[in-house]
């Protein structure tokens, strides 16, 4: 069976204006996704993911997640509504030169959870929604829902958002794109750094039952500015704001409120913490 990747529209997830076309996926690729590998990696820990482990993600992005749970010996599958950043996860899994990336243990697939159900009856036994920007609550509730329909009773489903806005250096520079904004709705469904009930309630939305949390450090570090600038501009946080001024006001206060990160060496660097869930089917 030959593995393909495409995107998952019904579930709604939220698809910004595209300025800056495939560049900026690639720069979520190759800048910004690695952001939350210490994310990953303690969920993944926490789960025990491995060979036995049959995992959808939501809001897959360009497959970082993916491939870490592959290497582990997991079967994943993903969806997502940008199609180049399915395109760059199947690059990242599947190399046309046969890297070793490309000889992970496991399989990928996409499509709905009815359409990448295993044709044997299995189902999904973990369900990852890590990005905090790819949806809106509500749609995310509609896709946490037709993604528990496809798993086992008991499931793992874990959702992943900022940590307390004290423990996030990020919060301050998102605050201009909140300002900027203005009366525009926050991108992500406004889900800023701070808010600690957002989690339960999604799960709980979705008929889910929480079963535990904890809290990872996932400093955003970059090796310039430039890199800093593109990596957020990459996560579609800002798109509001350039919509609402012009993408050169969205430039240029961003990179002063990056200013204060910006190490003698020329690197950025804020500390976070992000927050996961564990809830259950």
């Amino acid at each position: 069976m030959t593995p393909t990747l495409v995107s998952q529209h019904h579930l709604h997830p939220v698809s910004p204006p595209d300025r800056s076309g495939s560049s900026r996926d690639r720069d979520w690729a190759e800048i910004q996704e690695r952001m939350l590998v210490p994310l990953y990696e303690a969920v993944y820990e926490r789960l025990e993911v491995g060979s036995s482990t049959r995992m959808l993600g939501l809001g897959c992005g360009s497959g970082l997640a993916l491939l870490m749970a592959s290497v582990r010996g997991a079967s994943v599958a993903g969806t997502d509504a940008h199609p180049r950043r399915l395109a760059l996860a199947r690059e990242r899994l599947f190399p046309d030169d046969g890297g070793p990336e490309g000889r992970v243990p496991g399989r990928l697939l996409g499509g709905t959870p009815e359409e990448v159900a295993d044709p044997h009856g299995a189902r999904f036994n973990l369900v990852t929604a890590f990005d905090p920007h790819a949806y809106t609550g509500g749609d995310l509730v509609v896709a946490l829902a037709e993604a528990a329909a496809a798993a086992e009773r008991g499931t793992a489903v874990v959702l992943a958002g900022w940590g307390p806005a004290e423990r996030c250096a990020t919060a301050s520079v998102l605050r201009i794109a909140s300002r900027l904004a203005e009366p525009l709705p926050a991108p992500g469904g406004g889900r800023q750094p701070g808010g600690r009930d957002d989690l339960e309630e999604l799960a709980r939305g979705a008929g889910l039952w929480p079963d535990g949390s904890g809290r990872v450090a996932c400093p955003f570090g970059y090796a310039d500015m430039d890199s800093a600038v593109r990596g957020l501009l990459s996560t579609g946080l800002f798109d509001a704001a350039a919509e609402a001024t012009d993408q050169a006001q969205v430039d240029k206060e961003l990179t002063e409120a990056l200013h204060p990160y910006a190490r003698p060496d020329g690197t950025v660097w804020m500390p976070n913490v992000f927050r996961y869930l564990i809830a259950r089917v």
